[in-house]
């Protein structure tokens, strides 16, 4: 099949030729700014009386700290208090490790394998003369960590650190925004150059691994963050089906996917048919397109973000779908923030009345799912800026020509 607008045509090997490094002079996220976050996140903590909170390894260690380590069985975190400077805690034995991995140092309290690191934990608060009050943990923290230390006193008092975690994630700084558009660029020229190698009979395997090629060779040398692909009547369940078929002419085409740059990730997905589309395909196509920019439109500054996901929704239903999540239409909500998670506060959904603000990142996708049939998801991301939502990426043109090539 041979395509003008850029669906079929070429080959594996001749698009991995013309991909080279986008990421060559991107920076990562400056000392200074650590500290900054650290700071913002002390000065939350004074005005709603916590004392101390305790970051679990993972994207929220990693955001204050530059420390990035994974999540185990064994407890590897940071006490930040109210007022004074971070320390750590984690496994004796890991204790040079961690050291190599922060950006922000401080003191590592070490347990061996057989102690305690939840009297650890306490003894760092303790010497640091927080011996009552409220500690938070941040959200991610497994239960046997917040369980393990809560048998152990009654002097204080415990709670979720989303005010503190989510209040500064939320709002992203340039730097941030910067990594993004970067991440977000990388995967917008992977989806072109993935839709030009599909054939009949490709697999979903194929592409995938053509994908996770395409990003290493654009910059993002962990390769595919994660990838869907689906083809056809698999292309009605969001993500993914056991046994995904292989291409067929007018089949609907799904494609989600992203990369990491600096920890942050880009969340793309492009649909449009291979070979002829049917007037069928083409109606759910532009009520996906549709529903997708009046959910944008709805983004305004002050507004809580279940506007976004309402507007989308409500024009759904004025076309025939749902309502609400009932299918054929949208069975999740338009959008989820993203940054060092994937998905991460605010949420583009109903009951989210945290109000829009600059600096907030959001995925827009109002999938539309035609169980038996197919489905359409067209996802771009946009920030909220001082006069409001500006798009990351550019939404697709049509279902023809999904990357707008000739389009001034």
């Amino acid at each position: 099949m041979n395509n003008h607008y850029g669906i079929g045509g070429s080959t594996a090997a001749e698009q991995l030729a013309a991909l080279s490094d986008m990421c060559e002079d991107l920076q990562g996220i400056s000392h200074d700014e650590f500290r900054e976050r650290i700071g913002r996140a002390q000065a939350i903590m004074r005005e709603n009386n916590i004392a101390a909170v305790y970051l679990n390894a993972g994207s929220n260690l990693s955001y204050f700290t530059g420390t990035n380590w994974y999540p185990s069985e064994r407890m590897v975190g940071a006490i930040l208090p109210a007022s004074g400077e971070i320390e750590y805690i984690a496994p004796f034995f890991e204790i040079d490790t961690l050291q190599q991995y922060m950006a922000i140092k401080g003191k590592v309290h070490g347990w061996h394998e057989h102690e305690s690191p939840y009297h650890t934990f306490l003894t760092v608060l303790q010497t640091a003369g927080i011996e009552q009050g409220s500690i938070a943990f941040d959200e991610s923290t497994p239960f046997f960590i917040t369980n393990g230390i809560s048998q152990l006193t009654k002097d204080y008092q415990w709670q979720d650190a989303k005010v503190v975690t989510a209040g500064c994630r939320m709002h992203k700084s340039a730097q941030e925004i910067a990594i993004l558009q970067h991440a977000k660029d990388i995967t917008l020229k992977v989806q072109q150059a993935a839709a030009k190698i599909l054939y009949p009979g490709i697999s979903v395997t194929e592409v995938e691994q053509f994908i996770d090629a395409a990003h290493r060779k654009l910059g993002a040398h962990n390769g595919s963050y994660f990838c869907i692909v689906l083809f056809g009547e698999d292309t009605a369940y969001p993500h993914g089906v056991a046994n995904p078929k292989t291409l067929a002419e007018n089949d609907m085409v799904l494609i989600d996917t992203g990369c990491e740059l600096f920890g942050y990730h880009s969340d793309i997905t492009r649909s449009y048919v291979f070979g002829e589309a049917s007037a069928r395909q083409r109606e759910v196509w532009q009520h996906e397109k549709t529903a997708q920019l009046t959910a944008f439109a709805a983004a305004k500054l002050n507004h809580p973000c279940a506007d976004v996901d309402n507007a989308a929704r409500q024009y759904l239903a004025s076309v025939g779908y749902g309502p609400e999540y009932q299918l054929p239409g949208l069975p999740h909500r338009t959008g989820h923030g993203i940054g060092l998670d994937i998905h991460e506060w605010p949420y583009l959904v109903g009951n989210e009345q945290t109000p829009l603000a600059a600096g907030m990142c959001f995925s827009n996708e109002p999938m539309l799912c035609v169980p038996g049939e197919f489905g359409v998801r067209l996802e771009d991301h946009f920030y909220m800026t001082d006069s409001g939502p500006k798009w990351f990426t550019e939404p697709s043109h049509s279902i023809d020509n999904p990357f707008g090539y000739g389009i001034e």
